[in-house]
């Protein structure tokens, strides 16, 4: 048996037909051997996702075809502990009892994230001047700085690269807030404690979580990381995907222009986010 998840385009669904579904799916998972495990729909944009515990993708398709006929767009192999780091979860949600009235009063948020890339500068600079029990004392604190937003500001860590960080956000908005809150933390840090001065570069991009190359967020991630290199210290770069998805009179946006990242084929529009002044 292995995780899977997979991908749904569905035009005109509804959170109602989606739970109907989903508990066909259950009614008939143990006829294929498979566990359903949960599923994400978001309205807007017609998507859904399966989390799968199948013993092959050929097992998938018989049950969604069978339980509903809508069989996957595509299907990726997972790991789960991935899926619950950038989802948030790997089981259906759990409904207060009294509100369990019918399976599908169950409300179901989206797949689609925001994905976060930090780096700190010169880190390897730093552990060279300094040595490294005291390079390890600068990276704590630059550490708990990034964890203590991520708290506030509902992110979930995906992965600690030793000198940056990956995460995941289910709104843009929060994304912002929180790289915000980051730069200025550390730029309260560095006028008050100006010994090391940490700088932080932070790159964000968004996308949902099945893509043709067979990685999870793939290209989301991939894409935030490419902006992160792009970025100056100090600043924070975003696709033209996570203004989209925020109202701009919330944040200050900085046109700056297209670039065609590494590994892409296609330039993106990006913008940086002003949160000085």
């Amino acid at each position: 048996m292995s995780i899977y998840m997979d991908r749904h385009y569905l035009k005109n669904a509804t959170q109602h037909a989606l739970a109907a579904a989903h508990q066909n799916d259950l009614r008939l998972q143990d006829k294929y051997n498979i566990k359903m495990l949960t599923y994400w729909f978001d309205e807007d944009r017609s998507t859904a996702f399966c989390l799968v515990d199948a013993p092959n993708e050929e097992a998938i398709h018989k049950l969604h075809d069978e339980a509903h006929g809508s069989v996957p767009n595509e299907i990726i192999p997972v790991d789960s502990m991935a899926v619950k780091a950038f989802l948030g979860r790997i089981e259906d949600p759990i409904t207060p009892r009294e509100v369990l009235t019918d399976p599908s009063e169950i409300a179901v948020d989206s797949a689609f994230r925001t994905i976060m890339y930090t780096d700190l500068q010169d880190s390897t600079l730093m552990t060279t001047r300094l040595g490294d029990t005291k390079a390890i004392y600068f990276l704590r604190i630059h550490n708990s700085f990034i964890r203590q937003a991520l708290k506030s500001h509902t992110g979930s860590e995906v992965k600690h690269t030793g000198d940056g960080f990956m995460a995941s956000f289910s709104s843009a908005s929060d994304a912002i807030r929180c790289s915000i809150d980051i730069q200025k933390s550390l730029a309260s840090y560095n006028e008050e404690y100006n010994e090391v001065p940490m700088h932080v570069r932070i790159g964000l991009s968004a996308g949902e979580p099945v893509e043709e190359n067979g990685d999870l967020f793939g290209a989301s991630v991939q894409l935030s990381a490419r902006l992160c290199e792009h970025a100056e210290p100090d600043s924070i770069i975003a696709a033209h995907v996570v203004k989209n998805e925020c109202k701009p009179e919330r944040f200050r946006f900085l046109d700056r222009g297209n670039l065609t990242p590494k590994g892409f084929l296609e330039p993106v529009q990006i913008y940086e986010i002003i949160w000085k002044g």
